[in-house]
């Protein structure tokens, strides 16, 4: 591993977790929880073998997961974020945050995993009337179903099909994200590839905070002074 060969906070902390593919590999640990290492391969598509058990002795050896032996039946090893390596659990909320906004296109080769839409979607999403009667939308999306549950004022999200859920939304996971974050209309879904099913009503209670990116606002600025 390289150092930057700096006495920075930033620098440090990046001489341990800079490495491509090392967040990443933290985030599904956050995400999982203690992980297997067929687990850890599944949740990272496109990273060669060699190199993930490479990360994972640097990981190991900087004190930000640990490895410990699962229990019978299962007599193999568990990987699983040491209390140093959950420090990390806000750097990747606020990487989410940030990063959200480039997700308003998604190139072909993109790999697309339900848990990492539903993390997002817990930490962007608010419930605009709280004191509003419970609800759930079934998003069929990504490689599993994601249920998005808004409940005592919170929105929360899980994994697997709903019970009876109060709409559906069905279609690419582009388009579903910004109809929820607010940059798409339901009025254009069949434009945008997705359908929707249930009560209308329910998307005007999901809100999102999204900062437009740089190139947003450039479109934005030439669509004002362009006729």
């Amino acid at each position: 591993m390289r150092s930057y060969d700096e006495y920075c906070a930033i620098a440090k902390s990046l001489d341990v977790v800079g490495d491509r593919w090392t967040l990443l590999i933290v985030r599904e640990l956050a995400l999982s929880g203690a992980c297997r290492y067929t687990d850890l391969r599944n949740g990272l598509p496109g990273i060669a073998t060699n190199l993930l058990a490479d990360r994972l002795r640097e990981l190991e050896r900087s004190g930000v997961i640990a490895r410990e032996d699962a229990p019978p039946p299962i007599a193999t090893t568990l990987f699983r974020l040491t209390p140093r390596g959950e420090q990390l659990r806000p750097v990747l909320e606020g990487l989410i945050r940030w990063g959200v906004p480039l997700m308003t296109e998604q190139n072909p080769s993109d790999a697309v995993r339900s848990h990492w839409l539903a993390w997002a979607l817990e930490l962007m999403l608010s419930d605009r009337q709280p004191d509003g009667r419970p609800f759930t939308i079934e998003l069929q999306t990504g490689d599993r179903p994601i249920v998005i549950e808004a409940r005592d004022g919170a929105i929360q999200s899980r994994l697997g099909p709903a019970d009876n859920p109060d709409a559906t939304l069905t279609g690419p996971p582009t388009p579903i994200l910004g109809l929820l974050l607010g940059l798409h209309e339901l009025a254009d879904a069949e434009t945008h590839g997705f359908t929707y099913h249930g009560d209308p009503t329910l998307l005007d209670r999901i809100g999102a905070d999204v900062l437009p990116t740089a190139t947003d606002t450039t479109a934005a600025h030439r669509s004002e002074v362009i006729p």
